[in-house]
């Protein structure tokens, strides 16, 4: 079984981060590693971050580096240049994972084919499911690659996003020079544009549980007018940069 490290990039994430942590330490098996890449949070992340494995598992090893430079690019691909292990995972503070992770990725990527997984986010808070935006966030999966890249979409395109959980081999992460760090939103879709040419990019059937603490703020329905409007100007080729001002951080 390869080794599988996972990285977490963390900004202001002390509300989430815990509740993560000690899901990560159900994990069987466990991961090789577990990697929390902060860039100056200003609350208790890191105090979470360096303390909570102290007394939730003794055996899971965790590392807690610091980067200078925000962004969640930028933290991530920090994190991978950390890691040691066969595998990347990509893994938000505010998203939950089941307990055979490690196994459900190994399973995947033993598929020489596959050059990237994802799973199914299904986005939920303490008052609700968020049904609809979950549905549409599966189906993008498939139709945003279809409608504006059907020549890859047919060589095994898939778009995962950020709250998929998104694993790759190391290897592989690297010959594709990582996450662009210039972009600070749809990084993670720009990566598996650089991945097909590896492989295929899967979705797994599986769930994984993502916060759905933006849609809460914004409401459903500008959540999601928001959220095509940015895809389908970034489909069409606009500068993510642009983008980002449509898109504000929310803890």
């Amino acid at each position: 079984m390869s080794q599988v490290s996972i990285v977490i990039p963390t900004l202001n994430e002390a509300a989430s981060l815990g509740r993560t942590l000690r899901q990560l330490t159900l994990l069987n098996p466990p991961p090789f590693e577990v990697i929390v890449v902060d860039s100056g949070s200003e609350d208790q992340t890191l105090a979470v971050a360096k303390q909570g494995f102290g007394s939730f598992n003794q055996s899971l090893y965790v590392q807690v580096v610091s980067c200078e430079r925000r962004g969640r690019s930028i933290q991530m691909n920090y994190g991978a240049s950390a890691a040691t292990g066969d595998i990347l995972c990509f893994l938000h503070a505010d998203t939950w994972v089941p307990d055979d992770l490690i196994t459900i990725i190994n399973k995947t990527l033993g598929e020489p084919t596959i050059a990237c997984g994802g799973f199914i986010s299904l986005m939920s808070g303490s008052q609700t499911t968020r049904w609809g935006i979950s549905l549409h966030n599966y189906l993008k999966t498939y139709y945003a690659p279809l409608l504006f890249k059907p020549h890859l979409f047919f060589r095994g395109l898939r778009l995962l996003f950020g709250d998929q959980v998104m694993f790759c081999r190391r290897t592989d992460f690297w010959d594709c020079s990582g996450f662009d760090e210039a972009l600070p939103i749809m990084e993670d879709g720009d990566l598996c544009l650089k991945l097909v040419k590896k492989g295929r990019i899967h979705q797994v059937n599986r769930i994984v549980h993502s916060s759905d603490r933006r849609v809460a703020k914004w409401g459903s329905f500008k959540a999601n007018a928001i959220y095509l409007y940015i895809g389908f100007l970034w489909g069409i080729g606009v500068d993510a940069n642009y983008l980002k001002q449509f898109y504000q951080d929310i803890r």
